[in-house]
């Protein structure tokens, strides 16, 4: 199935090339960091996880958002999702993929990746953290090539991989809640510091990843000849409205928590993200950007006239997906350090080489995503019928 990924028109080498150019700038701009260190980014002392930990954050709820299509289906045989699951289980290979570069990139200089596999620490979250990160990627290679595979052929998918989507599916929130742990357990941090903070993790993932899913289904029926299913789309939308409830009412209880307590440490943090503090205010416009977003958001979603307008649920899913990836993906991590333990603020800000390192993983990550959806809509293009007997193809 691999070739039909080098047959394509005009505009899909246009943004081929638009992705390599991207990847390459991305990639002097890494060697220039490789060669001089980690000095290059924004990070200090202070401020030790910056823009690539906050991207990884970012995308292992991407990744593991595939769940909220793969679970109807498999478990609800709720089959309308039957045309999105390869989309969402593809899209879920590209974010890991982009996960392990950002903790790539994030590390300096590249061998000490191999101290996580050569020197293991099972009392360490982060060595969990890399072996669900990798199971769920093998998972997902495996159950979406197999799957896509058998439709090709026209036959029911293997037996033997039904154990592999059961796993798969409990193996999704695992690798969130992991990741959730990782800032959760810094007794030092008291924005990180709330038992809440695995189910905060996995209500914005279940919001952002669909978002993502919708607008990328949306813009697949619009350029090739595969439809999703509007039915579909409309019911990953009502999935995107209720997580993105639940996100906002959870950091609404992180708020009362922080100020009726009225515990300085637990308010500081986000004193500094949402109103700035002792005269240090870089990051509150970017938060309230955010903000605002997810009130137009919210506001798009919880009416079903506009949410069943397809325009108009493509910018409440831009409006979601960005500002979920303003607050998790950059205010979380940074607010997490500032102010420091010891009371002082020591600002973060992402340099030109590391926004460049940056540009070039998500590149990397939709140039994988590309090949992968052109292999599978092309797929989805000559077997026309799904399983249940309904035409995938769209009307001329």
């Amino acid at each position: 199935m691999l070739e039909k990924a080098i047959y394509g028109g005009r505009r899909y080498w246009v943004w081929i090339f638009c992705l390599l150019g991207i990847i390459g700038v991305g990639f002097l701009a890494y060697l220039y960091q490789f060669k001089t260190g980690l000095g290059v980014t924004g990070m200090s002392r202070d401020v030790s996880w910056g823009l690539y930990i906050g991207q990884f954050t970012f995308l292992v709820g991407v990744a593991a958002s595939g769940v909220m299509v793969v679970l109807p289906y498999y478990l609800h045989d709720y089959k309308k999702f039957g045309r999105l699951t390869i989309l969402g289980e593809f899209l879920a290979i590209s974010a890991v993929i982009m996960c392990m570069l950002f903790i790539f990139v994030d590390l300096g200089q590249p061998l000490r990746v191999l101290n996580v596999i050569l020197h293991p620490t099972p009392n360490s979250v982060m060595f969990y953290d890399m072996l669900v990160l990798s199971g769920y990627l093998f998972l997902n290679i495996l159950i979406g090539w197999t799957v896509l595979g058998a439709e090709r052929k026209e036959i029911a998918p293997p037996k033997w991989i039904k154990p592999f989507i059961i796993l798969s599916i409990a193996w999704a929130p695992s690798i969130h809640t992991v990741t959730a742990f990782l800032y959760a357990g810094i007794p030092g941090r008291h924005l990180w510091l709330t038992a809440i903070m695995a189910a905060r993790f996995l209500a914005s993932a279940f919001a952002g990843g669909p978002a993502l899913l919708i607008i990328l289904a949306l813009i697949v029926r619009k350029y090739t000849k595969f439809d999703p299913g509007k039915e579909a789309i409309q019911s990953l939308g009502k999935i995107v409205t209720y997580c993105m409830l639940i996100n906002v009412f959870f950091l609404g209880l992180e708020f009362f928590t922080a100020f009726y307590s009225q515990i300085p440490g637990h308010m500081h943090s986000l004193v500094y993200l949402y109103a700035g503090l002792h005269g240090h205010s870089q990051l509150v416009p970017v938060m309230w950007i955010s903000s605002i977003l997810a009130v137009i958001a919210i506001g798009m979603l919880i009416f079903p006239q506009i949410r069943k307008n397809e325009s108009l649920l493509a910018v409440a899913c831009l409006a979601t997906f960005f500002s979920l990836w303003i607050d998790k993906g950059f205010g979380l991590v940074v607010g997490g350090f500032v102010p420091n333990p010891l009371e002082r603020i020591t600002e973060y800000w992402p340099t030109l080489p590391e926004t460049l390192i940056t540009l070039a993983v998500w590149a990397i990550g939709f140039l994988v995503l590309t090949i992968l959806y052109k292999i599978a809509v092309s797929v989805k293009e000559e077997v026309v019928f799904d399983k249940y007997g309904e035409k995938q193809i769209k009307a001329e």
